[in-house]
């Protein structure tokens, strides 16, 4: 379920950069849903553009592009249900990101190009989740996307919210603290 919110100043998508960019992160969400072209992967694949005004967007204390990388400043944020993407995840959607933007606005090939485009990965803790009303964990997500159970990504996932139990546990933190381990969750995936 993760979202890419795209902030951009005024101008610099116009009507054919803005849907050939919001295709391709589209792209880059369903690959970081392990390839989840499936209804429900679909469903959860969400690109939000938001226009600034350029005299609000400052870089080095300037509005003006001194200080900026071709192909322009972008701030990009990408959020994820917790634990489910180790660092080697997301250092490949900083680059998957920063490549489709170089993609659709060219940028050059130095090695500066898309040095403007911030990307963060910001993780939701397991529990604050919602759709259709109901919470819903990474495992009943990962149920609606396709991602197999059995899969190393689900896998991993599974060892990070043991570890994390663990954790709490030795901590003295209640049991229905978020980021128990997904398979302990009740909750039923919503149908999308």
């Amino acid at each position: 379920m993760p979202v890419l919110q795209v902030s951009y100043p005024a101008g610099s998508l116009d009507a054919v950069s803005k849907p050939a960019l919001a295709e391709r992160l589209t792209n880059v969400l369903l690959t970081m849903e392990g390839g989840a072209r499936t209804p429900g992967g679909l469903a959860f694949a969400t690109v939000l553009f938001s226009e600034v005004p350029r005299e609000d967007w400052f870089v080095g204390g300037r509005t003006d592009d001194t200080h900026v990388h071709p192909p322009g400043k972008f701030l990009v944020r990408v959020t994820v249900p917790e634990g489910y993407m180790s660092q080697a995840h997301k250092s490949e959607v900083h680059a998957l990101v920063n490549h489709a933007f170089l993609e659709v606005l060219g940028g050059g090939s130095s090695a500066s190009a898309g040095g403007s485009i911030l990307v963060t990965v910001e993780e939701v803790t397991e529990g604050d989740w919602g759709c259709a009303g109901r919470t819903i964990s990474l495992a009943s997500i990962a149920g609606s996307v396709g991602l197999p159970a059995a899969g190393p990504r689900f896998l991993w996932v599974l060892e990070y919210f043991a570890a994390k139990a663990r954790l709490f546990k030795s901590a003295g933190y209640p049991e229905d603290t978020g980021g128990l381990l997904p398979s302990k969750r009740q909750e039923k995936s919503p149908t999308i």
